[in-house]
């Protein structure tokens, strides 16, 4: 009789609808990091590196999308400290960005607990501090996002993958290099460039990065973690099949070689099929007078022979690594993230709201050396301009729209203070990106991934859109602008936040190339964004404020 009133009373309630369907949480990925000094020579010179549980490059961030990421980050260093997760969107949460206008430091001898998760995305990105120069002494490490097990990739599963952190490097302190830039003189050109942390000397003792097993086919993951130096990735004797670049499925074409330009990550497959014994990998400085070189080693399992002194050659020229990028193309059947092809979204069909031209400059006057974009040389306030938006304080810290969408006639003079953009949400929006400079610029915008559709030398103008590709241009995060070159971008801002817009370049980045775009919902819902959480560091002007009532419901 019991078992029968038990039935009965529970078909009564699932009739009221008395249940509900409870829903499992994403799973969750758990990281603690010990963030300290210690004292390594990758060059050969013993230098003050940051360690993350005591590892040079740091330990490696791993998940499938949709996870749950929890990064327990202690603070060790004398100093104040933020972390990126670069390519990573951080969807309605601008506040666990790592940047500084986001979101404010970690005091030395405290932790902060970053809590986000990876929705809708895969690929291979990397984390790296954004303050002062910590970048220089290291604090990167590699991400590696999945797929579900139930969306395609359209790829066989390799043997088993690889990262590789390759990128330029300097035997000076990040706190010299820091003075450097303070005093108004460059950093000038780096002393090496490492790949995982290292850079093999030739002499047959160098230990191999990684050994390989004849005829399998093995996934490399490459990310330019320097501060400054274009490189070019290649693999001696190796052809590479590019599959992925930053978060993206692309068609999948052979390469000798590829550049990757700071901030950028791609991803290739390299098949052992060659004589089994010891290949270099090669990454060397690109544009640049002087060309530095970093190798590591290969090795085949039970392979005989040392690896061959001659290294396959680096293209010559900008126009090279121009022609490369417009072989760069979308996968419109591969499945994304979700369930659906890449091809889906038809970006070329929508009308674009807003055209933004940006050129950057630098100023010398008076000793000082600044850099700006429009005109405009970023200075972080010491509360963070999201946190004055959630406060209501806004006037207390920056002013909106400084940086006008055009350029100004003339970029001798430079204003410097905070610098951001007000861009109305979900709007489509075109970003014009002029280099006027002799140099290499890379780009990185936090928050979004947009499509890259034009890269060509000259001036922008608006003629220029009949060369857009608006069809499968790559979505991605990261941009490069050769000399006297532009770019154009177009996305839809329909993350709402407080996003970075940085040079990827250190030394402009911390002199002022870079603003941050703010995107609210009017809307005020929490499916747009989410409320302040109680766990998030408070400073400046709001440390001691009472925390204002949720603003999203």
């Amino acid at each position: 009789m019991a078992c029968g009133m038990i039935i009965f009373v529970f078909l009564v309630c699932l009739l009221a609808g008395a249940f509900s369907v409870v829903k499992g949480e994403d799973p969750y990925v758990f990281y603690t990091w010990d963030v300290t000094y210690g004292t390594l020579s990758p060059l050969g010179v013993p230098q003050q590196v940051i360690l993350i549980n005591g590892k040079f490059p740091g330990p490696l961030v791993n998940g499938s999308s949709n996870n749950n990421f929890v990064i327990n980050v202690f603070n060790k260093l004398e100093e104040p400290i933020l972390f990126t997760f670069q390519g990573v969107q951080h969807r309605k949460n601008s506040w666990q960005d790592g940047t500084p206008g986001a979101q404010c430091p970690i005091p030395p001898g405290t932790n902060f607990t970053y809590h986000f998760q990876i929705k809708d995305q895969i690929g291979t990105f990397f984390y790296f501090p954004t303050t002062a120069l910590h970048r220089a002494a290291g604090g990167f490490g590699p991400i590696r996002v999945f797929s579900r097990l139930l969306i395609p990739v359209p790829y066989p599963d390799p043997e088993d993958e690889f990262d590789f952190l390759i990128g330029d490097w300097h035997t000076k302190s990040h706190a010299t290099l820091r003075k450097f830039l303070d005093s108004g003189r460059s950093i000038g050109r780096p002393d090496g460039v490492l790949i995982n942390g290292k850079s093999a000397k030739g002499d047959g003792k160098d230990e191999p990065l990684f050994t390989i097993k004849p005829g399998k086919t093995y996934k490399y993951r490459v990310c330019n973690v320097g501060i400054k130096n274009s490189l070019n990735f290649r693999v001696q004797n190796h052809p590479m099949k590019l599959v992925e670049m930053e978060g993206s499925h692309t068609v999948q074409n052979m390469y000798d070689s590829l550049d990757v330009h700071v901030g950028q990550c791609l991803t290739v497959l390299v098949t052992a099929d060659k004589e089994p014994k010891d290949y270099y990998v090669v990454a060397s400085t690109r544009f640049s007078k002087t060309v530095v070189v970093g190798k590591g080693i290969i090795r085949y399992e039970n392979g005989k022979g040392p690896a061959s002194p001659d290294l396959p050659e680096a293209p010559v020229g900008w126009a090279w690594s121009l022609n490369q990028f417009r072989s760069f193309r979308w996968n419109l059947t591969a499945s994304a993230a979700r369930p659906n092809p890449q091809g889906s979204y038809k970006y070329g069909q929508i009308p674009i709201a807003r055209t933004v031209r940006l050129v950057h400059s630098v100023s010398r006057g008076q000793g000082k050396l600044r850099y700006a974009i429009n005109g405009v040389s970023h200075v972080d306030p010491e509360t963070p301009m999201k946190l004055a938006e959630y406060y209501g304080i806004v006037d207390k810290v920056f002013k909106y729209n400084t940086m006008p969408d055009q350029p100004p006639a003339s970029l001798e003079n430079v204003v410097e203070g905070p610098n951001v953009l007000n861009i109305t949400f979900r709007e489509f929006v075109e970003i014009i990106i002029e280099n006027h400079e002799k140099s290499v610029q890379s780009y990185n915008l936090d928050g979004y991934s947009f499509f890259a559709v034009a890269i060509e030398p000259g001036k922008w103008s608006a003629d220029k859109r009949k060369n857009y590709n608006l069809l499968d241009a790559l979505s991605r995060h990261t941009v490069q602008v050769f000399p006297k070159s532009w770019a154009a971008i177009l996305l839809t801002f329909d993350n709402a936040g407080m996003w970075n817009f940085r040079s990827e370049i250190a030394e402009n980045r911390y002199l002022g190339q870079q603003l941050y775009i703010s995107n609210l919902s009017e809307n005020k819902s929490l499916r747009d964004e989410y409320n302040l959480p109680d766990f998030v560091l408070k400073c400046g002007i709001v440390k001691d404020m009472p925390v204002p009532p949720p603003v999203y419901t």
